[in-house]
């Protein structure tokens, strides 16, 4: 695949994972538009962005779901198609289960799930009558094991696969593409930003995540499994990895490891 003239967009795009999506795309000559709450940081982003006349902002809010439908419409008019959506904007938490709002919980599911699916089925009629269109889910491994201190943030990424694998098997007669991207520890601002149990950041960096995977390297990545069509893909390291396979196949025993893990 040739991303030349494709029109990707993506979400998330101010920072982290999106940004270097951006900025790599915009290497490879693709139209992009770059969405999320931040209009100053995403215009930061487009001027690091090759050709960046061929770079459009639209900002919105993934909790604002209601209202996505109007995004869709504006985001199909700016270069008369979308080609491929990146469903990258999300929020992580860090708390324990048994301090965690329920107003949390829900804060997660509206933005990280049904932020990204309303999004998708306002974009969805766009792709079906063109008969052509992927959509690219950035998850987590957590989104294949739920972890301590991630309870809300690992069941929104769990729903996002239920979700997106069954668009899939509906849309496969559309031509339509699911590519579902799992990463591991990326080295990005996700933990600061992470809620805690009463709704506010945690504000620093978890030692992990810090020691994670570039963004610049993760899009790379990605890009390649876009390119190829991937169904779902794990982009992590070997410790991450064998964690997937082994809650496959050798359930009980990742359950014995993932209750020792450090919940500090």
């Amino acid at each position: 695949m040739s991303f030349s003239n494709k029109v990707i967009w993506i979400t998330g795009a101010s920072s982290g994972i999106g940004k270097a999506l951006a900025i790599a795309f915009a290497d490879k000559n693709a139209k992009l538009i770059l969405s999320s709450r931040k209009k100053e940081a995403l215009e930061l982003v487009k001027n690091e962005c090759k050709n960046n006349e061929n770079v459009k902002i639209i900002t919105l809010d993934l909790e604002d779901y209601n209202n996505l439908q109007t995004k869709a419409v504006e985001a199909i008019a700016t270069f008369g198609k979308i080609d491929i959506l990146i469903n990258n904007g999300g929020i992580s938490q860090r708390s324990l289960v048994e301090n965690t709002q329920i107003s949390v919980d829900k804060r997660i599911m509206d933005i990280n799930y049904l932020g990204t699916v309303a999004l998708t089925k306002a974009l969805l009629p766009h792709f079906i009558k063109n008969k052509s269109g992927q959509f690219v889910v950035t998850t987590s491994i957590v989104g294949k094991i739920g972890t301590p201190l991630r309870s809300s943030y690992a069941a929104s990424k769990h729903a996002l696969h239920g979700f997106f694998d069954c668009l899939r098997a509906e849309n496969h007669k559309n031509n339509i593409a699911v590519t579902l991207v799992c990463p591991g520890f990326i080295n990005t601002n996700v933990s600061k930003n992470a809620l805690t149990g009463d709704g506010t950041p945690q504000g620093k960096m978890d030692v992990a995540t810090g020691n994670g995977m570039s963004p610049e390297r993760l899009a790379k990545l990605m890009i390649n499994a876009i390119e190829n069509k991937k169904e779902e893909v794990y982009i992590a390291g070997a410790k991450e990895k064998l964690g997937v396979y082994t809650k496959r196949f050798f359930p009980k025993l990742i359950s014995i490891l993932v209750r020792k893990m450090s919940v500090t």
